[in-house]
Protein backbone atom coordinates (compact mmCIF):
# COMPACT_ATOMS: atom_id res chain seq x y z
CA UNK A 1 0.00 0.00 0.00
CA UNK A 2 1.37 3.46 -0.38
CA UNK A 3 2.27 5.58 2.12
CA UNK A 4 1.46 9.02 0.26
CA UNK A 5 -1.33 11.42 1.25
CA UNK A 6 -4.53 10.29 -0.47
CA UNK A 7 -5.00 12.19 -3.11
CA UNK A 8 -9.26 11.74 -4.06
CA UNK A 9 -12.36 10.48 -2.36
CA UNK A 10 -14.68 8.72 -5.05
CA UNK A 11 -18.07 8.45 -5.19
CA UNK A 12 -20.49 7.42 -7.64
CA UNK A 13 -23.84 7.46 -6.12
CA UNK A 14 -27.00 5.98 -8.27
CA UNK A 15 -30.49 6.05 -7.50
CA UNK A 16 -29.73 2.55 -6.16
CA UNK A 17 -26.32 2.38 -4.91
CA UNK A 18 -23.31 3.78 -4.07
CA UNK A 19 -19.85 3.01 -4.46
CA UNK A 20 -17.16 5.26 -2.88
CA UNK A 21 -13.15 4.74 -3.52
CA UNK A 22 -10.08 6.47 -1.36
CA UNK A 23 -7.64 6.72 -3.99
CA UNK A 24 -3.84 7.37 -3.15
CA UNK A 25 -2.10 10.25 -5.30
CA UNK A 26 0.23 7.49 -7.37
CA UNK A 27 -3.48 5.58 -8.40
CA UNK A 28 -3.35 2.80 -5.86
CA UNK A 29 -6.88 2.03 -4.15
CA UNK A 30 -6.81 2.51 -0.80
CA UNK A 31 -10.45 1.69 -0.02
CA UNK A 32 -13.85 1.25 -1.51
CA UNK A 33 -16.92 0.77 0.51
CA UNK A 34 -20.05 0.15 -0.81
CA UNK A 35 -23.83 1.84 0.43
CA UNK A 36 -27.54 2.73 -0.48
CA UNK A 37 -29.08 5.13 -3.09
CA UNK A 38 -28.72 8.75 -3.39
CA UNK A 39 -32.22 10.69 -3.44
CA UNK A 40 -31.98 14.22 -2.66
CA UNK A 41 -35.52 14.75 -4.20
CA UNK A 42 -37.04 12.25 -1.68
CA UNK A 43 -35.38 12.91 2.02
CA UNK A 44 -34.18 16.08 1.51
CA UNK A 45 -30.39 17.29 0.13
CA UNK A 46 -28.85 17.74 3.99
CA UNK A 47 -30.82 14.21 4.57
CA UNK A 48 -28.85 12.53 1.65
CA UNK A 49 -25.41 13.62 1.83
CA UNK A 50 -25.68 12.47 5.87
CA UNK A 51 -26.28 8.93 4.07
CA UNK A 52 -23.13 9.40 1.90
CA UNK A 53 -21.13 10.10 4.87
CA UNK A 54 -22.48 7.14 6.77
CA UNK A 55 -20.38 4.93 3.10
CA UNK A 56 -17.71 7.48 3.14
CA UNK A 57 -17.22 6.74 7.13
CA UNK A 58 -16.47 2.95 5.94
CA UNK A 59 -14.33 3.21 3.40
CA UNK A 60 -12.45 6.00 5.69
CA UNK A 61 -11.99 3.33 8.26
CA UNK A 62 -10.85 0.49 6.23
CA UNK A 63 -8.11 2.85 4.72
CA UNK A 64 -6.78 3.23 8.21
CA UNK A 65 -7.18 6.64 7.81
CA UNK A 66 -8.09 9.67 10.65
CA UNK A 67 -12.11 9.41 11.03
CA UNK A 68 -12.08 13.35 11.66
CA UNK A 69 -10.96 16.58 9.61
CA UNK A 70 -10.11 16.49 5.41
CA UNK A 71 -8.53 13.35 4.81
CA UNK A 72 -8.12 13.77 1.05
CA UNK A 73 -7.11 16.91 -1.24
CA UNK A 74 -9.71 16.82 -3.53
CA UNK A 75 -13.57 14.88 -3.30
CA UNK A 76 -15.21 13.98 -6.90
CA UNK A 77 -18.60 13.14 -6.34
CA UNK A 78 -20.53 12.23 -9.39
CA UNK A 79 -24.24 11.99 -8.00
CA UNK A 80 -27.78 11.01 -9.24
CA UNK A 81 -30.35 13.80 -8.91
CA UNK A 82 -27.58 16.17 -9.68
CA UNK A 83 -29.64 16.99 -12.90
CA UNK A 84 -29.32 21.02 -12.88
CA UNK A 85 -26.36 22.81 -12.31
CA UNK A 86 -28.14 24.69 -9.29
CA UNK A 87 -28.45 21.17 -8.13
CA UNK A 88 -24.55 20.96 -8.75
CA UNK A 89 -23.79 23.84 -6.80
CA UNK A 90 -26.14 22.67 -4.09
CA UNK A 91 -25.02 19.25 -3.62
CA UNK A 92 -21.17 20.50 -3.70
CA UNK A 93 -21.79 22.79 -1.09
CA UNK A 94 -23.48 20.19 1.56
CA UNK A 95 -20.08 17.97 0.24
CA UNK A 96 -17.98 20.60 0.69
CA UNK A 97 -19.51 21.18 4.40
CA UNK A 98 -18.79 17.65 5.83
CA UNK A 99 -14.89 18.25 5.24
CA UNK A 100 -13.98 15.22 3.85
CA UNK A 101 -11.59 17.03 1.22
CA UNK A 102 -9.83 20.32 0.80
CA UNK A 103 -11.65 20.96 -2.41
CA UNK A 104 -15.26 18.92 -4.18
CA UNK A 105 -16.34 18.93 -7.16
CA UNK A 106 -20.18 17.77 -7.85
CA UNK A 107 -20.90 16.39 -11.57
CA UNK A 108 -23.95 14.40 -12.22
CA UNK A 109 -23.51 11.17 -12.31
CA UNK A 110 -23.37 10.33 -16.13
CA UNK A 111 -20.26 12.53 -16.21
CA UNK A 112 -18.47 9.08 -14.10
CA UNK A 113 -19.57 6.74 -17.05
CA UNK A 114 -18.35 9.09 -19.48
CA UNK A 115 -14.74 9.37 -17.79
CA UNK A 116 -14.49 5.80 -17.04
CA UNK A 117 -15.11 4.91 -20.98
CA UNK A 118 -12.09 7.02 -22.22
CA UNK A 119 -9.00 5.36 -21.98
CA UNK A 120 -6.97 6.58 -18.46
CA UNK A 121 -4.13 8.53 -20.43
CA UNK A 122 -6.37 10.11 -22.78
CA UNK A 123 -8.47 13.43 -22.52
CA UNK A 124 -11.57 14.12 -21.51
CA UNK A 125 -12.99 14.22 -24.73
CA UNK A 126 -16.20 12.74 -26.01
CA UNK A 127 -19.66 11.86 -25.73
CA UNK A 128 -21.89 9.50 -23.00
CA UNK A 129 -25.58 8.19 -23.32
CA UNK A 130 -26.36 6.06 -20.37
CA UNK A 131 -30.18 4.28 -20.04
CA UNK A 132 -30.66 2.79 -17.05
CA UNK A 133 -33.55 3.30 -14.90
CA UNK A 134 -33.74 6.80 -16.97
CA UNK A 135 -31.94 8.13 -19.78
CA UNK A 136 -29.56 10.62 -20.22
CA UNK A 137 -26.48 12.16 -22.14
CA UNK A 138 -23.49 14.40 -21.71
CA UNK A 139 -20.44 15.31 -23.38
CA UNK A 140 -16.92 17.05 -22.43
CA UNK A 141 -14.15 18.50 -24.14
CA UNK A 142 -10.69 18.78 -22.04
CA UNK A 143 -10.61 23.04 -22.00
CA UNK A 144 -14.08 21.99 -19.74
CA UNK A 145 -16.44 22.98 -22.20
CA UNK A 146 -19.45 20.51 -21.78
CA UNK A 147 -22.91 19.67 -23.01
CA UNK A 148 -25.85 18.28 -21.45
CA UNK A 149 -29.61 18.18 -20.89
CA UNK A 150 -31.79 18.53 -17.92
CA UNK A 151 -32.83 15.18 -17.96
CA UNK A 152 -35.69 15.07 -15.06
CA UNK A 153 -38.56 13.38 -17.61
CA UNK A 154 -41.15 14.17 -19.87
CA UNK A 155 -41.04 17.64 -18.92
CA UNK A 156 -37.72 18.08 -20.28
CA UNK A 157 -38.59 15.80 -23.59
CA UNK A 158 -37.15 13.04 -22.28
CA UNK A 159 -38.66 9.33 -23.54
CA UNK A 160 -36.47 5.89 -22.96
CA UNK A 161 -34.90 4.74 -19.82
CA UNK A 162 -36.12 1.21 -18.31
CA UNK A 163 -39.24 2.69 -16.68
CA UNK A 164 -39.95 5.32 -19.57
CA UNK A 165 -39.77 1.35 -21.72
CA UNK A 166 -42.05 -0.58 -18.88
CA UNK A 167 -45.09 1.67 -18.98
CA UNK A 168 -44.69 2.62 -22.92
CA UNK A 169 -44.89 -1.28 -23.33
CA UNK A 170 -47.83 -1.71 -20.74
CA UNK A 171 -50.15 1.19 -22.31
CA UNK A 172 -49.43 -0.62 -25.58
CA UNK A 173 -50.58 -4.08 -24.59
CA UNK A 174 -53.46 -2.43 -22.34
CA UNK A 175 -55.09 -1.12 -25.11
CA UNK A 176 -54.10 -4.19 -27.35
CA UNK A 177 -55.80 -6.12 -24.11
CA UNK A 178 -59.01 -3.92 -24.83
CA UNK A 179 -59.74 -3.22 -28.52
CA UNK A 180 -58.64 0.31 -28.79
CA UNK A 181 -55.00 -0.43 -29.71
CA UNK A 182 -53.60 -2.90 -32.36
CA UNK A 183 -52.30 -6.22 -31.39
CA UNK A 184 -49.13 -7.46 -29.61
CA UNK A 185 -47.30 -10.28 -27.99
CA UNK A 186 -47.21 -7.83 -25.25
CA UNK A 187 -50.64 -8.23 -24.21
CA UNK A 188 -49.45 -11.85 -22.99
CA UNK A 189 -45.77 -11.36 -22.70
CA UNK A 190 -45.95 -9.04 -19.70
CA UNK A 191 -48.67 -10.48 -17.51
CA UNK A 192 -47.45 -14.03 -17.73
CA UNK A 193 -44.02 -12.41 -16.76
CA UNK A 194 -45.48 -12.08 -13.24
CA UNK A 195 -47.65 -15.62 -13.44
CA UNK A 196 -50.54 -14.03 -14.61
CA UNK A 197 -53.03 -14.51 -17.21
CA UNK A 198 -54.14 -11.08 -18.88
CA UNK A 199 -53.76 -7.52 -19.08
CA UNK A 200 -56.65 -7.45 -16.49
CA UNK A 201 -55.02 -9.02 -13.85
CA UNK A 202 -51.45 -7.20 -14.49
CA UNK A 203 -53.26 -3.69 -14.40
CA UNK A 204 -55.40 -4.78 -10.80
CA UNK A 205 -52.03 -6.12 -9.47
CA UNK A 206 -50.15 -2.72 -10.15
CA UNK A 207 -53.08 -0.45 -8.65
CA UNK A 208 -53.16 -2.47 -6.08
CA UNK A 209 -49.92 -2.50 -5.34
CA UNK A 210 -49.56 -6.37 -5.23
CA UNK A 211 -46.68 -6.14 -7.63
CA UNK A 212 -44.74 -3.14 -6.47
CA UNK A 213 -44.02 -0.65 -8.89
CA UNK A 214 -40.54 -1.03 -8.60
CA UNK A 215 -40.84 -4.19 -10.18
CA UNK A 216 -42.08 -2.80 -13.45
CA UNK A 217 -38.27 -2.41 -14.70
CA UNK A 218 -38.25 -6.34 -14.62
CA UNK A 219 -40.68 -6.12 -17.74
CA UNK A 220 -37.61 -4.09 -20.09
CA UNK A 221 -36.25 -7.52 -20.60
CA UNK A 222 -39.77 -8.78 -22.08
CA UNK A 223 -40.08 -6.17 -24.10
CA UNK A 224 -36.44 -6.73 -26.45
CA UNK A 225 -37.89 -10.59 -26.13
CA UNK A 226 -41.26 -9.80 -27.35
CA UNK A 227 -39.24 -7.60 -30.05
CA UNK A 228 -36.72 -10.18 -31.18
CA UNK A 229 -39.46 -12.32 -31.54
CA UNK A 230 -41.06 -10.61 -34.42
CA UNK A 231 -43.77 -8.49 -32.65
CA UNK A 232 -43.91 -5.50 -35.23
CA UNK A 233 -45.30 -2.90 -31.61
CA UNK A 234 -42.42 -3.71 -29.36
CA UNK A 235 -39.90 -3.23 -32.31
CA UNK A 236 -41.36 -0.12 -32.65
CA UNK A 237 -40.89 0.83 -29.35
CA UNK A 238 -36.90 -0.72 -29.35
CA UNK A 239 -35.95 1.41 -32.70
CA UNK A 240 -37.32 4.62 -31.32
CA UNK A 241 -35.03 3.73 -28.39
CA UNK A 242 -32.77 3.89 -30.77
CA UNK A 243 -33.66 7.13 -32.11
CA UNK A 244 -33.61 8.72 -28.87
CA UNK A 245 -30.15 7.26 -28.07
CA UNK A 246 -28.63 8.78 -31.22
CA UNK A 247 -30.36 12.02 -31.05
CA UNK A 248 -28.70 12.70 -27.74
CA UNK A 249 -25.42 11.56 -28.91
CA UNK A 250 -25.47 13.72 -32.15
CA UNK A 251 -27.15 17.06 -30.57
CA UNK A 252 -24.27 16.68 -27.80
CA UNK A 253 -21.50 16.33 -30.35
CA UNK A 254 -23.11 18.81 -32.56
CA UNK A 255 -22.86 21.55 -29.55
CA UNK A 256 -19.12 20.38 -28.57
CA UNK A 257 -18.02 20.74 -32.73
CA UNK A 258 -17.27 17.42 -32.79
CA UNK A 259 -19.80 16.22 -35.26
CA UNK A 260 -17.92 15.61 -38.10
CA UNK A 261 -14.97 13.83 -35.67
CA UNK A 262 -13.44 10.78 -34.95
CA UNK A 263 -14.38 10.80 -31.14
CA UNK A 264 -15.98 8.21 -28.81
CA UNK A 265 -19.69 7.86 -28.23
CA UNK A 266 -19.76 5.69 -24.82
CA UNK A 267 -22.77 4.18 -24.21
CA UNK A 268 -23.63 2.58 -20.40
CA UNK A 269 -26.52 2.20 -17.75
CA UNK A 270 -28.12 -1.05 -17.52
CA UNK A 271 -30.44 -1.49 -20.47
CA UNK A 272 -27.43 -0.32 -23.20
CA UNK A 273 -25.01 -2.55 -21.39
CA UNK A 274 -27.20 -5.15 -21.98
CA UNK A 275 -26.40 -5.49 -25.23
CA UNK A 276 -29.44 -6.37 -27.39
CA UNK A 277 -28.49 -6.56 -30.83
CA UNK A 278 -31.39 -5.15 -32.37
CA UNK A 279 -30.61 -2.16 -30.44
CA UNK A 280 -26.87 -2.17 -31.53
CA UNK A 281 -27.26 -2.80 -34.76
CA UNK A 282 -30.25 0.16 -35.07
CA UNK A 283 -28.00 2.80 -32.66
CA UNK A 284 -25.12 1.83 -35.00
CA UNK A 285 -27.22 2.36 -38.34
CA UNK A 286 -28.29 5.65 -37.54
CA UNK A 287 -25.19 6.82 -35.96
CA UNK A 288 -22.74 6.26 -39.06
CA UNK A 289 -25.61 8.26 -41.01
CA UNK A 290 -25.63 11.34 -38.48
CA UNK A 291 -22.50 11.12 -37.10
CA UNK A 292 -19.88 9.46 -39.26
CA UNK A 293 -16.60 9.67 -37.35
CA UNK A 294 -18.42 8.48 -33.93
CA UNK A 295 -16.94 5.72 -32.63
CA UNK A 296 -19.82 3.39 -30.49
CA UNK A 297 -18.37 1.46 -27.07
CA UNK A 298 -20.26 0.24 -24.18
CA UNK A 299 -18.72 0.69 -21.10
CA UNK A 300 -18.98 -2.05 -18.10
CA UNK A 301 -16.08 -0.07 -16.17
CA UNK A 302 -17.54 0.70 -12.97
CA UNK A 303 -19.07 4.41 -12.49
CA UNK A 304 -16.85 5.33 -9.26
CA UNK A 305 -13.96 3.91 -11.54
CA UNK A 306 -14.47 7.86 -13.69
CA UNK A 307 -15.55 9.57 -10.75
CA UNK A 308 -12.09 8.61 -9.41
CA UNK A 309 -10.69 9.78 -12.98
CA UNK A 310 -11.98 12.93 -12.82
CA UNK A 311 -10.33 13.71 -9.24
CA UNK A 312 -7.11 12.13 -10.82
CA UNK A 313 -7.70 15.20 -13.62
CA UNK A 314 -8.68 18.08 -11.26
CA UNK A 315 -5.21 17.20 -9.29
CA UNK A 316 -2.95 16.55 -12.13
CA UNK A 317 -1.98 13.13 -11.67
CA UNK A 318 0.10 11.67 -14.36
CA UNK A 319 -0.82 8.62 -16.68
CA UNK A 320 0.82 6.50 -14.67
CA UNK A 321 -1.51 7.11 -11.27
CA UNK A 322 -4.50 6.49 -13.95
CA UNK A 323 -2.85 3.56 -15.45
CA UNK A 324 -2.79 2.00 -12.04
CA UNK A 325 -6.08 2.82 -11.05
CA UNK A 326 -7.85 1.41 -14.16
CA UNK A 327 -5.68 -1.82 -13.46
CA UNK A 328 -7.31 -1.92 -10.27
CA UNK A 329 -11.05 -2.35 -11.71
CA UNK A 330 -9.49 -3.98 -14.69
Amino acid sequence: MSTGRPGVLAIDAGNSKTDVAVVDDDGTVLATARGGGFQPPVVGVEAAVDALGVTVAAARAAAGLPLSGPFVAHVSACLANADLPVEERDLAAAVQARGWGRTTEVRNDTFAILRAGLLADAEPRGVAVVCGAGINCVGMLPDGRTARFPAIGRISGDWGGGLGLAEESLWFAARAADGRGEPTALARALPAHFGLDSMYALIEALHLARIPDARKHELVPVLFATSAGGDAIARSLVHRLAEEVVALATVALARLDLLGEAVPVLLGGSVLAARHPELDERIGELLAARAPGAVIEVVTAPPVLGAALLGMDHTGAGPEARARLRAHYA
